[in-house]
């Protein structure tokens, strides 16, 4: 059970990562995903699996042991979906990591890692929609998260917890 202690410095550290990563970022240039966008959400999915789904697998599943590094010291590919760290992250930081690669963003060129940049190779808007494909994916409690990070209200004009619905919920629509 938490003391008020440690809900403060929870409180506390959430407010300081939303400051941090919910800025401008490595390139001056905030970046929001589009994971309600239907349109968006599939011309995402069709990019991750040209580009993403070798490394990050066919349903987000990552990589085994993607925690650990290999003996060449690489870090797997992460699962995008609910089981990884993904939607920890702010939009515009999932934006800048997969445009610019993981050691620009973080301004550590020693940082190895078989994340390649995109950039140049997908424009702004496929990132974007790969990313919100991913998005797209996660269930409510990590979307809700993950607004929060962003610094966006995920409530309607009465103060109403949205719900969103995933791509799946509106096909069988």
């Amino acid at each position: 059970m938490m003391n008020k202690r440690n809900v403060f410095a929870a409180v506390l550290m959430l407010s300081v990562a939303t400051l941090l990563f919910a800025s401008d970022g490595t390139d001056g240039v905030r970046m929001s995903l589009r994971a309600d966008d239907l349109v968006v959400v599939q011309a995402g999915e069709k990019i991750y699996q040209s580009q993403c789904a070798s490394c990050h697998g066919v349903s987000l599943e990552g990589q085994a042991d993607w925690r650990t590094r290999d003996a060449q010291g690489y870090l797997p590919a992460p699962p995008h979906d609910a089981t990884g760290h993904t939607w920890h992250h702010a939009d515009d930081l999932l934006f800048e990591i997969t445009k610019y690669g993981p050691a620009a963003v973080i301004n550590d060129a020693s940082y190895i890692t078989r994340m390649p940049a995109y950039q140049g190779i997908l424009s702004d808007d496929e990132i974007i929609a790969v990313l919100s494909f991913i998005k797209n994916t996660w269930p409510e409690e990590q979307r809700a998260w993950q607004d929060d990070v962003n610094g966006t209200d995920p409530t309607d004009s009465q103060g109403r917890h949205k719900k969103r619905s995933s791509l799946i919920d509106r096909l069988l629509k």
